[in-house]
């Protein structure tokens, strides 16, 4: 596996189960998973960039992505590889030093082309079959966690990083 410098996450179906609940007044509603975004949290403290790319827009991805402190968020995307491609260039990374995490056939161009790449258990039968590594968890419920841990152990002493992380946490809220 090579050296993870940004992880892409899809929305729905990875950072959500894929369910749409849209409400009588037309506001959309997604339900996020705090491990996941924990998960987030300690991959970007590890230095890692996180972005999100869907092809669709909610201001709850949007709402979600500001908790997180995720700055990279594209939305209402028709051509992902295209986004992916102008993104890894503003970072200056190569597309091998890229995660992509998807899980339906409009992410196949994205998985093809990045270093490494994720399907939550849920995902779309054909995309199972062209990632490096499905996730036991689904989408929604803990495969966007389990996938940024299977990275930080590959990248570090996994023990230590925790160990490290959580006394930086300690001397902020002291």
């Amino acid at each position: 596996m090579v050296d993870i410098k940004l992880i892409v996450l899809d929305v729905d179906g990875v950072l959500t189960d894929g369910s749409l609940l849209i409400g009588s007044d037309g506001t959309e509603y997604k339900q996020f998973n705090v491990k996941d975004g924990m998960g987030i949290g300690l991959a970007q403290f590890f230095g890692i960039e996180v972005a999100i790319m869907t092809g669709r827009f909610s201001n709850a991805v949007s709402l979600r992505a500001n908790e997180l402190n995720i700055s990279h968020v594209y939305q209402s995307i028709k051509d992902k590889e295209d986004e992916l491609n102008k993104l890894a260039y503003k970072l200056g990374i190569s597309l091998k030093e890229v995660c992509f995490i998807g899980d339906d056939i409009n992410d196949i161009p994205v998985i093809k082309k990045v270093g490494f790449s994720f399907a939550p258990n849920d995902a779309v039968e054909f995309v199972k079959k062209h990632v490096n590594q499905v996730t036991k968890a689904r989408g929604g419920r803990g495969a966007v966690r389990e996938a940024i841990e299977f990275i930080l152990s590959k990248q570090n002493n996994y023990d230590k990083f925790i160990m490290d992380y959580l006394d930086t946490k300690k001397k902020i809220i002291q």
